[in-house]
């Protein structure tokens, strides 16, 4: 069975119990898929791509509020009133 991997740079679970931190530092800041018998078992993700990605996602969900709420009623206030 063919899987997608979604990263450029792959390795074991064998590669990554003898060289964590050389596993990470293979993929250049990217994901490296983690394999187990030639199929993803998981990605792991240097500390700042997951920062970034966390913070893309909180951003999407704020874009989403905003947009649901756009359409609600809309109520005029004056500067000077506030």
């Amino acid at each position: 069975m063919a899987h997608q991997i979604l990263s450029e740079t792959a390795a074991s679970i064998s590669e990554l119990k003898r060289n964590p931190m050389g596993t990470v530092a293979a993929g250049e800041g990217f994901p490296v898929a983690i394999l187990n018998r030639n199929e993803p078992a998981f990605y792991c993700i240097p500390a700042r791509a997951f920062e970034s990605m966390m913070d893309r996602m909180e951003d999407l969900e704020l874009n989403a509020v905003a947009d649901a709420r756009a359409d609600q009623k809309r109520v005029k206030v004056k500067l000077d009133e506030l």
